[in-house]
């Protein structure tokens, strides 16, 4: 059924946002400041859940759990228009509950503390979060076509790679809807046009560089 797959998104980027958030929380550096033990845990607490959500439903879906790359699936024609908008829908609430679950558990305090910020100036979040999503979206195209069954382990290990690198400067969204979560639940909206704008225009970017060294590769119908 069609509505599977929107379910699944749903529950991926649940997963996603709710263990990866529990990875900023456990980490203490909502309440220490950050330390290269807590920056360790969040990337690899990130990282490892894609992985498990991934694993959970990504054969139901194709495991996006991200409107950036539903973006660039649907670009190089690998997804329709019908299934963006239900990706879309099923992601950001996916997002909003997994955040909502890290409400239940704590406060509104501790989720705004999960949020995505700039650690600097919106301006470099902004450049770090298209350079970021746009090597996380690459690997993602690349490795679906190129590399099946090692692209569940290559994709998430790029997003530990994206958040060791851009954690302390961006916030590592790589994700819209791993922001709006938090944002929203947590009432914590700093900079969010950063995380709304740059995603998307990294995931443009990855699948221009997916065609240009691709060519061969057919356009999936």
């Amino acid at each position: 059924m069609v509505i599977n797959k929107y379910l699944a998104e749903l529950i991926g980027t649940f997963i996603l946002v709710f263990v990866g958030s529990l990875s900023i929380v456990t980490s203490g550096i909502i309440s220490a400041g950050a330390s290269p033990a807590a920056l360790l845990q969040i990337a690899f607490g990130f990282g490892l859940a894609l992985l498990a959500a991934i694993y959970a439903v990504g054969d139901v879906s194709g495991g996006h759990f991200n409107p950036a790359v539903t973006l660039a699936m649907w670009l190089d024609k690998r997804t329709d228009t019908t299934d963006l908008i239900g990706y879309w829908i099923g992601q950001l609430v996916g997002a909003l509950l997994g955040s909502v679950g890290i409400l239940v558990a704590s406060n509104q305090d501790v989720v705004a503390g999960t949020a995505t910020v700039p650690g600097g100036t919106a301006a470099s979040a902004f450049l770090i979060e298209i350079v970021l999503t746009a090597v996380f979206v690459l690997v993602i195209l690349v490795s679906t076509v190129r590399a099946p069954k090692v692209a569940a382990m290559a994709i998430s290990l790029t997003l530990v790679a994206v958040h060791l690198g851009g954690i302390a400067i961006s916030g590592a969204s790589v994700n819209p809807a791993r922001t709006l979560g938090p944002a929203i639940v947590g009432a914590n909206g700093t900079d969010l046009w950063v995380y709304l704008t740059a995603p998307f225009i990294g995931a443009v970017i990855a699948w221009g560089l997916f065609r240009l060294f691709h060519t061969e590769d057919a356009v999936a119908t």
